[in-house]
């Protein structure tokens, strides 16, 4: 039987996936830091290479507005300069641009490995203060020009190339400042020069504006960082799903071919495991029983006794282990005819009686006797029966109960139910001893002899027959195993026959019919 089985091995699993699963983090997290380490700005290498993909992809997106605007302000500015002048800064805005635009569309170019992320900063950063030192000299030209409202003009140029920086160059912040700062050093040398209230209110608006465009890009740039970690976190996600997946289908595929191996081993086996053991069984029984005579000697009885017992506890784990396998592999064929449970409790109670009384237990029986038959495996029946009897026998302790009921469910069907008043299971333990080769701690304690596949092989020959298995215990308070069959294998009796209708001759049926006939025209 089985209530004494079961080492659980799942602990085991967890823990090496725990293992398995701490590693790969590490590992994560030290290739994380090496990348940080060798990074230009302290990010890892994906992140960075993202942001100058970014950059470059902003640039070369918004070349054409951006020369749009240099014109514009080219052609404006030839209100107060002249046009030859005007022209010039354009040209020398419009290289610059052009610059960076071929920059970036280079980078874009380039595969992933051949990006050196050092190198394309500083071309960024150096290529960014270029850019912004080009509309500086516009600034300068415009600081320095005689007409009047310049000053308006050279304010709105500055703030329209901060916040062109600042909105284009997000993902690099060291570019950012880089071209921002000569706009503000060309500012504040032109109020220092002027020295008057209108030429340092404007510096202080520029330098206000560009430290509001300077916060602006950092939080442009750590909203961009989230959304990289959050799709880097999801990417990760999806890899070890993927990885999951994989190895749970080789864990499948190496499943199916260890089960399928354990099948043709037990079908192979079967017969080269039972032909010499019938031959033990048979030649042990012959001398214990002493049927040529006496042994010499006393003790080669209790040998043959003792080899007679061993081959017999074999052939019933045997006998087990193949039943486990056609319930697991779904080839049990079940023989269905006509039970009583009535008599196959009591059957069963007379072939554990020995046992109980060497023990000095009581059997008890509580049976309806209005239970009708059910269609059900009689050899099914009967070993779900003695396994759990002989279980409860097993463990319970000398002088102990053991009570069978037998009765109606509350859905229609039929139950069993065999409790005794031994030590009890923790609620812990039964898990463990519902699963196959394993023992519970009392069953150590004791060291009880049995295969541990009895509790599996009566969940699942009572699951085949539509069944429902239920064990309840506790320490100290006993242990009840509870089997139902449903409703629909209980097999009613058919309703009477109406004996006065099969009495009437042939005469009686026209009669019958008229009466119908008259009936239903009556009742037209």
């Amino acid at each position: 039987m089985s209530r004494e089985t079961a080492t659980a091995t799942p602990p085991e699993t967890a823990s090496y996936d725990g293992d398995a699963q701490r590693r790969r983090k590490a590992a994560h997290n030290m290739r994380a830091a090496r990348e940080r380490l060798t990074s230009a700005v302290g990010l890892e290498r994906s992140f960075e290479l993202e942001f100058l993909h970014l950059f470059a992809q902003y640039r070369t997106g918004a070349a054409i507005p951006l020369f749009v605007l240099a014109a514009a302000g080219g052609g404006v500015a030839s209100f107060w300069l002249p046009v030859e002048t005007a022209a010039f800064f354009f040209l020398v805005i419009a290289l610059a641009m052009g610059l960076m635009v071929m920059l970036s569309r280079r980078l874009l170019r380039q595969g992933e490995d051949e990006i050196r992320l050092s190198h394309w900063n500083r071309i960024f950063v150096i290529g960014e203060a270029l850019q912004g030192a080009s509309w500086a000299l516009l600034l300068q030209a415009l600081a320095n020009a005689p007409a009047a409202g310049s000053d308006s003009f050279l304010l709105f140029v500055a703030l329209m190339a901060s916040a062109v920086t600042a909105m284009l160059s997000a993902t690099l912040p060291a570019a950012v400042y880089a071209g921002m700062l000569p706009l503000s050093i060309v500012v504040l040398m032109h109020a220092m020069s002027t020295r008057s209230v209108d030429a340092a209110m404007m510096a202080a608006m520029t330098i206000s504006a560009q430290i509001f465009f300077i916060f602006l890009a950092r939080r442009l740039f750590s909203s961009a960082l989230a959304t990289l970690r959050s799709r880097a976190e999801k990417d990760k996600l999806f890899y070890e799903l993927e990885e999951a997946k994989a190895n749970s289908d080789e864990a499948r595929r190496r499943a199916e071919e260890a089960n399928l191996a354990k099948s043709r081993f037990l079908a192979t086996m079967s017969h080269e495991l039972r032909t010499p053991l019938n031959a033990i069984l048979g030649f042990s029984e012959v001398m214990k029983d002493e049927v040529f005579g006496e042994h010499s000697s006393a003790t080669y009885k209790d040998y043959s006794a003792d080899i007679h017992s061993s081959g017999q506890h074999l052939l019933n784990l045997i006998n087990e282990i193949l039943d486990l396998s056609r319930i697991e592999a779904g080839r049990y064929e079940l023989n269905e005819e006509a039970l009583l449970l009535s008599y196959m409790i009591d059957d069963c109670r007379h072939m554990m009686n020995l046992r109980s009384r060497a023990k000095e237990q009581t059997i008890k029986a509580l049976i309806d006797p209005s239970l009708p038959r059910v269609w059900a495996d009689e050899r099914a029946m009967r070993q779900i029966i003695l396994n759990i009897l002989s279980n409860a026998v097993k463990f319970t302790p000398p002088g102990g109960e053991i009570t069978i009921k037998a009765g109606w469910t509350s859905s229609g069907g039929q139950y069993v139910s065999i409790r005794d008043n031994g030590p009890g299971i923790p609620a812990e333990e039964i898990p463990i001893i519902m699963s196959s080769f394993g023992r519970g701690t009392w069953a150590l304690k004791t060291a009880e002899q049995g295969s541990g596949l009895g509790l599996p092989i009566v969940k699942g020959l009572v699951e085949m027959h539509g069944g429902h298995f239920q064990l309840r215990s506790a320490p100290r308070e006993g242990t009840e195993v509870i089997i139902t069959l449903p409703a629909s294998r209980v097999m009613n009796a058919l309703p009477a026959m109406d004996v006065a209708d099969r009495q009437g001759g042939a005469d009686d049926v026209p009669n019958k019919r008229d009466r119908r006939s008259g009936g239903a025209h009556a009742a037209a």
